[in-house]
Formats: structure tokens, C-alpha cells, sequence
């Protein structure tokens, strides 16, 4: 079953310094049928203007992954962590039993990302946080794991949670797949148009993905795609 969710579609909120498409239920943006996704609980689209951003705030007992489609976020918390995540690299923060951070577009240009929360297996333990540059070619024609809390996934940013971020960019008429078994995806595709098990998306649609064993996404122009794999 794959259900879309056109961006033109999502909730929406414009601040002047951000304007923000939700996914799922956020703020002052409640849908009961869109809550959470199994485990997966925001998928925000956020555009965040020059010289701006979110001030200091605090977060407890989530996930918190960055993924930045272009310019760049940089991160500051409470616990001295410092850093500037660009286009298409990741963060993590673990908030634990508590961390306060703000995030500011610091560029001359318009920041674009997408903030993805994920509910923790358990609450507590120590905040953190943490950012990964990943090659730009690495993620070419397939799909490659950008956050996990799955075992075996050394090579991905740490999370503390039954999940998975994975990044896939495609040139136009390539496929590739992924095993979903038993599980929940959601997928967007950050620039481009694919088809996914044959219903199509366009640039920033979502698919809420669920009792599909393989996840085959063909694209048909270029294109950039994030997918959430949770239980």
C-alpha cells in the first residue's frame, strides 16, 4: 500500500524567516490520520531564510535527523557542540533526557532541509549529537544508509531507534530497490520525479509506504530521493 501526499497539499505555515510544509501533525497542525508513520514521527519541509533561524529551544526523548537539500544549517546546544551541515549531508541530535540548541541559516542563501523525528526504542540516556559528510557520489544509483539504529550499519550517523535514513540520488531511467519487508517507509524525493511500485511522485510528495516487500523506485528525471525505514 502506498498512499501519496502531494506537496502541494501538506499542512502549511509561513513565519517570514520560515516557511514550512508538514507531513505529519506539527504545532499548531493536527491531522488524526497522519500522527506518526510507525516510528517515524515529523517529516518537515522547511525553507529557512538568510541570516535566520530557530532560536534556542529545548527537546527531550526523540531522534532528530537533518537532512539538508541546499545551503547549509549550523548547530549550537548546550552541551558545546558546534557545526555547519551543507547540502547533502546529515545530522543527528539524540535528545535524550534533554538538550537545548538552536539552528541558524548563517548563508547568504535560502536554506532548504528536512527535518525528520523518530520515537526512541527508550527513553532517557545521554544527549548527543553528531554530522557526517557523505560524498556526493556515494549515494549514486542506490540507496545508502545515512542514520541508522539498526546493528550493522557502522558506517551510519548513530540513532536510538529501530530506524533507518537512507539517501539515493538517480539519473533518469535508473531503478533501484529496497527491502522493506515487514516494515514502514516513507519516501520523498527531494528534486526529481520517480515512480515508486509504479504510482508516481513528484519534487517534495510523500509516500507513506507499508505491506510492500520491495520498494522499487525508477526515476523519471533526475533525481535526489530521502527514505525513512521504520518499524
Amino acid at each position: 500500500m502506498i498512499e501519496t501526499r502531494p506537496f502541494d497539499r501538506l499542512m502549511s505555515a509561513d513565519h517570514g524567516w520560515l516557511k514550512a510544509r508538514h507531513h505529519f501533525s506539527f504545532g499548531d497542525h493536527y491531522d488524526p490520520d497522519r500522527v506518526h508513520h510507525g516510528a517515524l514521527r515529523v517529516w518537515n519541509d522547511d525553507e529557512i531564510a538568510p541570516n535566520s533561524g530557530f532560536p534556542p529551544h529545548p527537546h527531550a526523548n526523540m531522534e532528530i535527523i537533518t537532512y539538508v537539500r541546499e545551503g547549509a544549517i549550523t548547530h549550537q546546544d548546550n552541551l558545546g557542540n558546534k557545526g555547519r551541515t551543507q547540502a547533502g549531508d546529515v545530522q543527528v541530535m539524540s535528545a535524550g533526557t534533554g538538550i537545548r540548541h538552536a539552528e541558524y541559516n548563517l548563508e547568504p542563501e535560502t536554506t532548504k532541509i528536512f527535518q525528520i523525528w523518530i520515537i526512541p526504542t527508550r527513553e532517557g540516556g545521554e544527549p548527543s549529537w553528531g554530522s557526517k559528510r557523505f560524498p556526493k557520489g556515494d549515494n549514486a544509483g542506490k540507496f545508502v544508509t545515512l542514520a541508522s539504529g539498526i546493528a550493522g550499519d557502522a558506517e551510519a550517523l548513530p540513532i536510538r531507534a529501530d530506524a533507518r535514513v537512507l539517501g539515493a540520488t538517480l539519473k533518469k531511467g535508473e531503478s533501484t530497490e529496497y527491502d522493506l519487508r515487514g516494515r514502514n517507509g516513507y519516501l520523498v524525493p527531494a528534486s526529481g520525479a520517480v515512480e515508486v511500485n509504479g504510482v508516481k511522485l513528484g519534487t517534495r510528495d510523500g509516500a507513506a509506504i507499508a505491506n510492500e516487500n520491495v520498494v522499487r523506485v525508477t526515476a523519471l528525471e533526475d533525481a535526489e530521493l530521502v527514505l525513512v525505514d521504520a518499524a
